[in-house]
């Protein structure tokens, strides 16, 4: 498992890029794009798009700070776009606060990842 969380160069990169192509497609697509979903399905979406973002940021080399403050920032940007845009989507407090969770629960899992993977001295 340890070669596995290692930073694979173009591997880990390329899966971090895909991350950030779907988060565009997920984020910015019209409402009229947007399947209709039971209530709470978006939130489930926008925590689990973050912790993905999260960890292959993370696997890709990124510090966990600048990438934790760089998907913080592109959060608020997107919820911002959202509200402002002519997407017809609302921005919520909600979906920032779940995007908030995914980040935190990516950077904890890929630390509680890569300490189990290491073996100890």
């Amino acid at each position: 498992m340890r070669d596995a969380l290692q930073v694979h160069g173009a591997l880990s990169r390329g899966a971090f890029a895909v991350a950030v192509l779907v988060s565009l497609a997920v984020l910015f697509a019209p409402g009229s794009d947007v399947p209709s979903a039971p209530p709470g399905v978006d939130k489930l979406v926008h925590l689990a798009l973050f912790a993905v973002l999260a960890v292959t940021g993370r696997w890709a080399g990124l510090g966990a700070r600048p990438l934790g403050l760089l998907l913080l920032g592109y959060a608020v940007v997107s919820e911002l776009v959202q509200g402002l845009s002519p997407l017809a989507r609302s921005a919520s407090l909600a979906d920032g606060l779940a995007d908030l969770a995914g980040v935190v629960l990516g950077l904890l899992a890929w630390e509680l990842l890569a300490d189990r993977a290491t073996p100890a001295p």
